[in-house]
């Protein structure tokens, strides 16, 4: 059993929220966006951040969102999936627009609550937020947890594989189906992560000595590397799923 809050209620929990362990690979951190404004959720949206306490009062798991201006169509879906939806949100904000939409943007949980339920109890509780702070749908660039097994396979044909049951075959996307999520489409540039190939280096451990499509562990897909620029540039796909509040 858990109590899931928000940051706005429990400004206290923002430190022990940001120092839960996280275990993305290395180069997931490096999104040039994500570094720019990822950190300044807490700040400026404190009411969109949760934290799931456990009975102790420790923090097991956590999701983060924020609110954004969507003309209600799945065109205005940005095809820059997290990355778009990341900058429009604070743009909006900064402009004064009033938000009429919230985008998740991450849910991590951690080691000793895996496979609990508490993926599905989160998507459920940003959505019931959402809805209580006036917002009628939520949307999410979904990262299919399972498709970094099989970065060659086009998303678009992962993402909409099923099983007999007609649910998703990858657990992330079929948690957000089972809870009435509708997969919209692919947002094919979701995540941009432009380095040298030193800094790649350090990122994984891997030579990247040959141009060309690379594969590396946790990708979704392969990282172009061009060793004559010395630079390689990881475009991760994801995809939109669409919870009506």
């Amino acid at each position: 059993m858990v109590n899931i809050v928000n940051l706005a209620e429990r400004p206290d929990l923002v430190g022990a929220m940001w120092a839960m362990y996280n275990d993305w690979a290395a180069f997931m951190l490096e999104d040039p966006l994500g570094d720019l404004l990822f950190g300044l959720l807490t700040e400026v949206f404190p009411e969109h951040q949760l934290v799931a306490l456990d009975d102790a009062g420790d923090i097991v798991a956590k999701v983060h969102s924020l609110p954004f201006v969507w003309d209600g169509s799945d065109a205005d879906l940005p095809a820059r999936g997290w990355d778009a939806v990341l900058e429009r949100g604070f743009t909006d904000e900064r402009r004064g627009r009033t938000p009429n939409a919230a985008s998740l943007l991450e849910a991590r949980i951690v080691a000793g609550h895996l496979s609990s339920g508490l993926s599905a109890e989160l998507v459920r509780a940003a959505v019931d937020n959402t809805a209580r702070l006036g917002l009628a749908d939520l949307v999410a660039p979904v990262r299919p947890n399972e498709k970094h097994l099989e970065p060659r396979t086009p998303m678009a044909e992962y993402a909409l594989r099923v099983r007999a049951d007609g649910l998703p075959v990858d657990p992330w996307l079929r948690v957000h189906v089972r809870l009435g999520g509708r997969i919209v489409n692919v947002c094919p540039a979701s995540m941009t992560v432009p380095g040298t190939l030193a800094q790649w280096r350090a990122w994984t451990g891997l030579p990247f000595d040959v141009s060309g499509q690379v594969e590396v562990p946790f990708a979704l897909v392969p990282v172009h590397v061009s060793v004559e620029q010395e630079a390689a540039v990881y475009i991760e796909p994801n995809v939109w799923v669409h919870h009506r509040g």
